[in-house]
């Protein structure tokens, strides 16, 4: 059951370890490419064309492939096979909501529908696409077991057949890359005419084969995708990881299909492709062969950890100290508070007293100022002084125009008389209240 594993690209990266021979399995050739992979890039080890493998005993081809792994220390290694175009019937299913443990059962359940071959036996395998959607690949048994056979009288150890489709999706994410918005790519075919590979939100995978001219191919492929027209296509061998290392002989512009079948087989566990090969007909490489690699990866897991371990511990140790020197000045810190608050209080206190001394300034500038305002032969016999207000008491001539006269000092306002009478001499008596003002300091 194929399951990508869930890993953040920086992991995924740490991870990549593997190598991988892919064949491609042509009209009249077997192209092969060996390939290693290590976190720090691709590594291409050569490439093997075996000519008109079809009409020569497998024996002596089969001869060719080892002597062309042994140099390369690959003689280990079970191989990837690319299946021609025509042999394998591909679709992509919509499984929204079912987990990875019952796809197989929900393929299974619709396989008759999904192929043209009627009564006669398949075999099929699936890729995990995005957005809940599998991609199906289906031969027939026959054609599947002919091929096995081949390799098998040619000495060939063989691990999965695949389709170009689910070679280059797992190719493409090896590294976790992906490109999000959408993407199409061309590359020529194995029959002379254009190969078309894109993904998309509308369309997790579209690939296909056209005898067309690249720009005509590339307009139904966008219009597959759903991709606005003027999206420019890519180069296939652009979208695949970019070998840091490359033989001459390797031209991925020419065919880089059997580069992206490689990689597919490289790394199974982090970017699995469709296999229709049967789980009891597939030769996997020796185990034994990985000790050093998962030893030098565990190697590799246990520094990590360790570097996040020991940062984590440095952060402790920062922070213990840090708060240490914070209790050791927290005394200081809370007597400078209390001095603080006692110089406040202290400039209150003193506030607070400058304002009782200003209080009889204050009371003797509006005593000055009534002398002032009231002249003979008016007179005042009491006068009550409060904060807010002053109340006279007193004999004029005439008590009204003394309210326009205290109105006009910048000490009194709003005056107002509070009660008039006559005496025996003739005079006005009064007692007026006016509102105190006090001019800014």
């Amino acid at each position: 059951m194929p399951v990508e594993i869930p890993l953040s690209k920086d992991l995924r990266k740490l991870l990549q370890f593997g190598s991988g021979v892919g064949i491609e399995i042509g009209a009249a050739n077997l192209e092969v490419v060996a390939a290693r992979v290590r976190p720090h890039g691709v590594k291409v080890l050569g490439r093997l064309v075996i000519a008109d493998f079809a009409n020569r005993p497998a024996a002596e081809w089969g001869a060719e492939y080892a002597h062309f792994l042994k140099p390369l220390g690959l003689n280990h290694v079970s191989a990837t096979v690319l299946l021609p175009r025509r042999d394998v019937i591909v679709r992509h299913l919509a499984l929204p909501g079912v987990s990875g443990k019952d796809v197989d059962g929900a393929i299974r359940f619709q396989l008759d529908s999904l192929h043209p071959y009627g009564d006669e036996e398949v075999s099929w395998g699936w890729s995990p696409l995005s957005y809940g959607a599998v991609l199906v690949g289906i031969a027939r048994r026959s054609t599947v077991q002919r091929y096995l056979d081949l390799f098998l009288a040619a000495g060939i150890k063989v691990v999965s057949f695949t389709f170009s489709a689910a070679a280059v999706h797992s190719a493409v994410r090896l590294n976790g890359n992906g490109l999000r918005d959408g993407f199409l790519a061309l590359g020529p075919s194995a029959n002379g005419g254009v190969e078309v590979y894109g993904e998309s939100q509308s369309r997790p995978i579209f690939s296909a084969e056209f005898q067309l001219a690249p720009e005509r191919a590339a307009l139904l492929g966008l219009a597959e995708l759903r991709l606005a027209p003027e999206t420019a296509p890519l180069k296939l061998e652009n979208v695949l990881p970019k070998p840091a290392v490359n033989p001459v002989e390797n031209d991925l512009s020419r065919n880089p299909r059997p580069y992206a079948t490689a990689l597919a087989g490289a790394c199974p566990w982090l970017a699995p492709s469709a296999n229709l090969l049967a789980p009891g007909q597939r030769q996997a490489s020796s185990r034994a062969v990985f000790i050093p690699t998962v030893a030098l990866a565990a190697i590799l897991l246990l520094v990590a950890g360790a570097v996040v371990v020991s940062n984590s511990y440095a952060d402790r140790r920062y922070l213990a100290s840090i708060e240490a020197e914070i209790a050791n000045v927290a005394p200081q810190a809370k007597r400078a508070d209390d001095l603080d608050h006692q110089i406040q209080q202290a400039r209150q206190r003193a506030q607070l007293l400058d304002q009782f001394r200003n209080l009889t300034r204050q009371d003797l500038d509006a005593l000055n100022e009534l002398t002032r305002l009231i002249e003979p032969p008016a007179w005042v016999n009491s006068t009550t002084l409060a904060r807010d207000s002053v109340v006279i008491a007193g004999e004029a001539p005439q008590a009204g125009p003394l309210i326009k006269i205290l109105d006009s000092s910048p000490l009194f306002e709003n005056s107002a008389i509070q009660s008039t009478g006559r005496t025996a001499s003739g005079a006005e008596s009064f007692q007026i209240r006016a509102t105190r003002k006090y001019p800014p300091q």
